[in-house]
């Protein structure tokens, strides 16, 4: 079975794929296939063949394992999560326990530390655009103020 890489895809439709034998690093224009495949099979200069996953998301989404809280505005519900992923507008994030009031397009607060230098506490407001089990799935609300330590944690 192939080992299957992901790579980021710019907003000029750019990816840097690294090969995961010779680790050789190339950019190869992927735009032509934005909005068809998303999954493609490359074969390097080396002679070795790789699958990559192309993300041809907005904004590049950082994994995380990170501890915080929600709490939702609309409803009685709160608890611990687990900040899986950020980016620039989004958060995703798995949560314990009662999940069945967390529903698409409610209002929360999440509120969480980053692992950076200096432990910077945020607390965003989201609203929430998918839950699937436990895993939620949220849009950073308009009108917030950008945070510049967050903007560097989110860097590749």
């Amino acid at each position: 079975m192939l080992e299957t890489n992901k790579s980021f895809v710019s907003h000029q439709g750019r990816a840097t794929i690294r090969c995961p034998h010779c680790k050789n690093i190339k950019q190869v224009n992927v735009s032509r296939l934005r909005g068809k495949k998303h999954r493609v099979k490359l074969r390097c200069s080396c002679g070795s063949t790789s699958l990559i996953q192309l993300d041809f998301r907005q904004n590049y989404r950082k994994k995380t394992n990170l501890k915080g809280t929600y709490h939702l505005k609309s409803a009685i519900g709160s608890g611990r999560a687990m900040i899986i992923d950020l980016s620039k507008n989004g958060i995703g994030f798995t949560v314990s326990g009662d999940i069945h009031i967390i529903q698409p397009g409610q209002k929360a607060v999440i509120d969480f530390v980053l692992d950076n230098r200096k432990k910077t506490r945020l607390k965003k407001e989201v609203i929430i655009r998918s839950v699937n089990r436990n895993r939620v799935g949220g849009e950073f609300s308009g009108l917030q103020p950008f945070e510049k330590d967050f903007g560097f944690y989110l860097q590749p």
